[in-house]
């Protein structure tokens, strides 16, 4: 067993799939310092996905490979979900779940060598999310903190909540204490994370809305200069937060939205709460405060029962809400989801659909680059001479040191992001 000062590089994380699994990889390392381990590779697998799946296993036997000296834990939502799967797998030597994954007392029982191989419980019975709470995590440019765990909402297609458990918040104190802690360090900018984050609050007393929360933040924290917020359901925004996308300026014109179709029959199959008129009206009402606002999506191309007619119904969404930002899935059936069980798409549709989608994003993507050629915008810069404008649209600049606000001249633009000189 190592000492607490192991020596660099001997605790290894791999992160596949959310933001959230890359937050929680990080406070998984912490308390594997800690415990004292060394030669670990954590692997933090996702679920969302049958690929996402398959890209879990073939990332175990690459790590095993690569170290085979190495003892290597898997945990997150797929280890979640299937514990039995990995569990027989020749490399794995533990497989936690995602509820004892950030808990000390797992780590110090890997250190002590009184780990079972197998540990993993009943999500559902996790109430609490703030036990693993630490100082987000953060280039020196921006940090992502964890607010919310988890999911009540039953969609057709989603295994998550098997993975995650049910809805549950982060109290407001400890979020605006660690917030007020990355801004004394000097972080500039503060992007809240969940799964589903418009939930926020309804298991705490007196059920506060996330718009609450922001506002705390921004009045409690006042030297804290942007706040962006991660993926939101788009029938769930409550009338603060629309207020303060429109009165404060340090909230960010950036929404990513969990949209996933632009049919309502199908959004009624995948047991969505919103529908195509409800998602427009929002970017709309949205605009209307705000009309620098920049919108991005998650889409499911496939989904059983998907029509040509359908699928045209997506793309036309794309163009009514004017959405910059798409993130494409294409439909692959999930075990113990009701859509698994639904008339199927034929693999190859759905893979030209999803890659019709995917260039309608190009489209819209480069539309919207090629409209911020030649104006002066604010960037905060992350490393590298990469930044990102208010709207996340990313820039490369000539000059500037990381995690600095800086202005910028927007010159031209590559495929996939602007080019700028600072001014």
């Amino acid at each position: 067993m190592c000492l607490n000062q192991a020596l660099p590089g001997s605790i290894e994380t791999i992160t596949l799939g959310c933001r959230l699994n890359l937050y929680e990889s990080e406070a998984m390392r912490g308390l594997a310092q800690t415990a004292g381990l060394c030669d670990v590779i954590l692997i933090n697998t996702c679920a969302v996905t049958a690929e996402a799946v398959r890209q879990a296993r073939q990332t175990i036997r690459r790590a095993k490979k690569d170290k085979p000296d190495a003892t290597i834990v898997v945990t997150g939502c797929a280890a979640q979900i299937d514990p039995a799967m990995f569990a027989v797998m020749p490399e794995v030597d533990h497989v936690i779940g995602n509820g004892e994954k950030t808990s000390p007392q797992t780590f110090m029982d890997l250190a002590g060598g009184k780990a079972e191989r197998v540990v993993v419980n009943d999500i559902m019975s996790v109430h609490e999310t703030a036990g693993h709470l630490i100082d987000g995590v953060q280039d020196r440019a921006r940090a992502y903190v964890q607010v919310q765990n988890g999911c009540d909402h039953r969609c057709t297609f989603c295994i998550i909540p098997f993975g995650r458990g049910n809805s549950r918040s982060v109290p407001a104190g400890e979020v605006v204490a660690m917030i007020d802690r990355l801004v004394a360090k000097g972080v500039p900018e503060v992007v809240l994370s969940g799964v589903d984050m418009t939930s926020w609050g309804a298991d705490l007393p007196g059920q506060p809305s996330l718009g609450d929360l922001v506002q705390r933040i921004l009045k409690l924290v006042p030297d804290l200069n942007r706040l962006r917020l991660s993926s939101l359901d788009a029938v769930e925004i409550d009338e603060t937060l629309f207020r303060l996308f429109a009165d404060e300026e340090r909230m960010m014109p950036h929404m990513h939205l969990s949209l996933q179709h632009g049919s309502d029959l199908i959004l009624k199959r995948m047991k969505r709460r919103h529908s195509r008129a409800d998602a427009i009206q929002l970017a709309r009402r949205l605009r209307s405060i705000r009309p620098e606002i920049v919108f991005g999506a998650d889409l499911i191309a496939g989904f059983p029962t998907e029509t040509e007619d359908h699928f045209a119904d997506t793309l036309s969404l794309v163009d009514e809400m004017d959405l910059t930002f798409l993130h494409v899935f294409p439909y692959s059936p999930r075990p113990q989801t009701p859509a698994a069980h639904m008339p199927q798409i034929a693999p190859t549709t759905i893979k030209a659909r999803a890659a019709a989608l995917r260039q309608k994003g190009h489209s819209v993507l480069t539309r919207y680059l090629d409209r911020q050629i030649g104006t002066t915008q604010t960037v905060l810069l992350e490393r590298d001479g990469r930044g990102r404008l208010n709207s996340f649209a990313e820039v490369q600049i000539t000059g500037g040191e990381a995690g600095g606000l800086i202005k910028a001249h927007i010159t031209s633009r590559t495929e996939t992001h602007l080019i700028g000189v600072r001014v």
